[in-house]
């Protein structure tokens, strides 16, 4: 009991890992290499785990005692190998043996400071022995550099007197070598400028220096206003500018400086502000004098300058600080009298001659004027630059051209007229099967619109790509919007067509012609806006370009497609009209036997086939296309539906007869946009709405007798138990009142039994009355808005995902019966009749 008691007291015990690797060591044991388990060291020793591998099978318990006999000879081998431990470490703890190996230290210690006492010495022995030897290098280095010094000194005292006597001989390619030395070797005397000699010889140095520099000024103020009777030479004006390299760069700024004002003079004097010369319109007069005395410098005078002084860059950047001042000084003056074809010729010539002279000296015009603007101010600016706050009249001046462009497109006011262009094809009601010439793809004011944008474009960047050029683009969007509101938007906003005789099949090929050329409008409107906003961001400075867009506008013309396809739709209405009329008309329950597809048919799908033919080839893009197929689709769909509500009671023949009518029109719906435009997603569309439509027919198809066949068949087929629902069901289908209560008891008696049916159909949306959605009060367009009858949108497809079965686990969708009836009394009620 005390065994176990000790056991579960250090059973979770752990040792210290240090003690661990102390105790291997000790024992000289490898944790890597051990073959036997029991000689490892570790705290997740388990003695279960050993039993297991002792004793791994019933049969191995027949070695117990040989086991026990080995286990118990580990035991005393180890304990003999402790007892061994023990006496060593007694032995190693002798006190007597501790004490011998403290007087072993302590001598140890005792030689280690004399050593480092005698060490001491042997270094203050040397430092004696080599003390005048330090002495004397010293010496010698002080010697030396005297030497050198004194020796310099007097290099530099001769070269002083020996240029003096070549400044006062006028030998400058003699100076510029000896100054350049002078200058060299008084640099290494500028520390000992204390000593008297030498501050002495430093002021000469540079009062040398300031007498050679104010003798090339006047050398070159009479180089510069020579007497053609008594010429400079070149070889002296040449080895003058060298001896100025050698002076510094503020000599030669300022010789260049001195020459350029000169050579000016005559500009400011010729060029007044108020003189007739310097106005505005006179501004390639200054042009043309500059180019006249540039050429003179480059074949005279310019010609002595080294090229590194770049005097040609010089003269240029002060005529362009002086010119431009005079135009800022011009153009402010002028103010509201300026006009826009005097500031654009005006700055057609100015950038014409900035290029020319970027072009002249193959570097752009901004390193010219950076690298001849002087160093204490800002960079000189360019003369075109002074334009800049003005051009807002090159702004205005494209904002009224686009208001004259656009004005004959547009009505008095805000509202537009249709343009001439569309009255070509005569307004009279046409037959659908009379040919349609092929009408213009676009409107033309859009291509007219979009080059003139162009033009301006390219036009404004060549005088400005900052704020002008952005203010431009504001005009743009302004415009854009313009033509999308006041032109498209109007003409396509069309009001509601007048009241055709209801079986008039007929339609306006014009109206259709002018739905198109809109459709093409607005698409190569926005299309190429966005062309025009990535021109526009590709040339404007990065400061505007993330203020740069069009997204709006080209909104604005995907509405203008939007309403288009409408006009469409409404048309394609008004043409199948009067079949649907026809249908609305049936008498179903007098119908005695199903004679194959009905005739309002076949002039159904007459009108709607060639009322397609006629749109397929004057859409462009095909998205759009697919976009009205997808609506067109659905409103056929729809109208077919109100059509056959109006038309109930329906009976069992006339289901089957309404059958073989939806299969046909399914027939020529699918194949209605043809092989090039139709996409799955509009055949999963027709498939899922006219599947929901078929199930409805095959309900009223069943007969009522027995009721429980007829209630199977509805439960199957709609999949809920709504009460509500079933008894729609028997209104269309024409049940008299006194056969449904007995019909509503079964529904309820075998429904109550059916736990998977949906029962939400009465408290839920889908069979709720709603209003339906659209342009008019008594439109069918407003249904394509909400599923399942509408199409995609614009220029998109419909999900796949519609046409997929139903999911474990996923609920039957329930048939929207309420919508389907109700919708059908109102259109009866609101629709005029013929």
């Amino acid at each position: 009991m005390s065994t176990r008691s000790t056991y579960a007291r250090h059973e979770n015990t752990e040792l210290p890992q240090e003690v661990v690797v102390a105790i291997q060591r000790i024992l000289e044991l490898d944790p890597e290499n051990q073959n036997d388990p029991l000689d490892v060291l570790s705290n997740e020793f388990n003695p279960l785990d050993m039993l297991n591998q002792l004793f791994p099978d019933e049969a191995s318990l027949n070695q117990l005692e040989t086991v026990q006999a080995r286990l118990s000879q580990n035991e005393r081998d180890l304990q003999d190998e402790i007892d061994k431990l023990k006496e060593e470490l007694i032995r190693d703890q002798d006190p007597n043996r501790m004490q011998m190996i403290q007087e072993m230290i302590s001598d140890l210690l005792g030689q280690m400071s004399r050593i480092r006492e005698k060490a001491t010495e042997s270094e203050a022995v040397v430092r004696d022995i080599t003390k005048d030897i330090q002495a004397l290098d010293l010496a010698k280095k002080n010697l030396i550099l005297s030497m050198t010094t004194l020796k310099r000194l007097q290099m530099l005292v001769n070269a002083l007197t020996q240029l003096e006597d070549q400044a006062k001989e006028k030998r400058y390619g003699d100076v510029s070598q000896t100054l350049a030395a002078v200058k060299q070797i008084s640099a290494s005397f500028k520390p000992y400028t204390s000593v008297h000699r030498i501050n002495k010889v430093w002021r000469r140095v540079q009062q040398i220096q300031g007498e050679i520099r104010t003798q090339l000024e006047a050398e070159f103020d009479v180089f510069y206003l020579q007497d053609p009777a008594k010429p400079s030479k070149p070889a002296q004006i040449i080895d003058a500018c060298a001896v100025a390299d050698v002076l510094g760069h503020d000599v030669r700024r300022h010789l260049i400086d001195r020459y350029v004002t000169l050579e000016l003079k005559e500009y400011r004097r010729i060029f007044r502000a108020t003189d007739e010369a310097g106005h505005l319109d006179n501004i390639s007069r200054r042009y043309a004098w500059f180019r006249r005395v540039l050429g003179t410098h480059e074949l005279e005078l310019g010609r002595l300058f080294p090229s590194e002084w770049k005097v040609g860059w010089a003269l240029f950047t002060k005529f362009v600080a002086i010119t431009r001042d005079d135009i800022v000084a011009l153009l402010s003056k002028a103010g509201s009298s300026l006009t826009i074809k005097a500031l654009l010729e005006a700055l057609r010539q100015t950038t014409e001659f900035e290029s020319s002279m970027a072009k002249k000296w193959l570097t752009p015009l901004n390193e010219i004027l950076e690298a001849s603007s002087p160093s204490s101010s800002a960079t000189i600016q360019s003369m075109s630059s002074a334009f800049e706050p003005h051009l807002g009249v090159f702004v205005d001046a494209q904002d009224r051209a686009l208001a004259d462009m656009l004005a004959t497109h547009r009505a008095p006011g805000s509202k537009a007229k249709p343009r001439t262009s569309l009255d070509t094809t005569p307004r009279d009601s046409v037959s659908t099967d009379v040919d349609v010439a092929t009408p213009q793809t676009v409107l033309s004011s859009s291509t007219e619109l979009f080059y003139f944008y162009g033009q301006s474009l390219e036009q404004c960047a060549k005088l400005s790509t900052g704020q002008t050029l952005f203010d431009l683009c504001m005009v743009h969007k302004k415009w854009l919007r313009r033509y999308a509101e006041d032109i498209l938007a109007p003409q396509s906003k069309r009001p509601t067509p007048q009241t055709r005789r209801s079986m008039d099949s007929r339609f306006d090929i014009a109206d259709l012609q002018q739905a198109a050329l809109f459709i093409n409008t607005a698409d190569y409107c926005q299309t190429t806006a966005l062309e025009l906003e990535e021109n526009i961001k590709e040339k404007i400075q990065d400061d505007f370009k993330e203020r740069v867009t069009l997204q709006a506008e080209r909104d604005l013309f995907m509405i203008v497609i939007s309403v288009s396809i409408t006009t469409l739709l409404r048309e394609l209405e008004a043409a199948c009209e009067g079949a649907f009329t026809t249908m609305s008309r049936m008498s179903w329950e007098k119908l005695n036997q199903v004679t194959g597809q009905s005739s309002y048919v076949d002039d159904l799908a007459r009108a709607v086939e060639s009322f397609c033919d006629i749109i397929k080839p004057l859409i462009e893009q095909k998205k759009y296309l697919r976009n009205f197929f997808d609506k067109a689709c659905s409103l056929v769909l729809t109208k077919f539906t109100n059509a056959a509500v109006k038309s109930r009671p329906l009976r069992e023949i006339g289901g089957e007869q309404l059958l073989i009518d939806l299969g046909v029109v399914k027939s020529f719906l699918i194949r209605l946009p043809g092989e090039a435009v139709v996409t799955q997603g509009y055949t999963r569309s027709l498939t899922k709405s006219t599947t929901r439509l078929e199930a409805l027919l095959k309900v009223i198809v069943t007969p009522v007798d027995p009721p429980e066949g007829f209630i199977l068949n509805y439960t199957l087929l709609i999949g809920d138990a709504s009460f509500s629902n079933f008894q729609k069901i028997l209104d269309l289908k024409g049940t008299p009142k006194t056969g449904q209560n007995s019909l509503l008891d079964s529904f309820l008696t075998i429904t109550s039994t059916k736990t998977d049916l949906d029962i939400r159909a009465l408290a839920e949306s889908p069979f709720r009355c709603q209003p339906t959605p659209g342009i008019g009060s008594d439109s069918i367009f407003g249904s394509l808005g909400s599923p399942p009858l509408s199409g995609p949108p614009t220029g998109s497809s419909t999900d796949g995902s519609t046409s997929r079965g139903l999911e474990a686990g996923q609920k039957r969708e329930v048939f929207d019966i309420r919508r389907f009836v109700t919708f059908g009394l109102r259109r009866s009620e609101t629709l005029p009749t013929s």
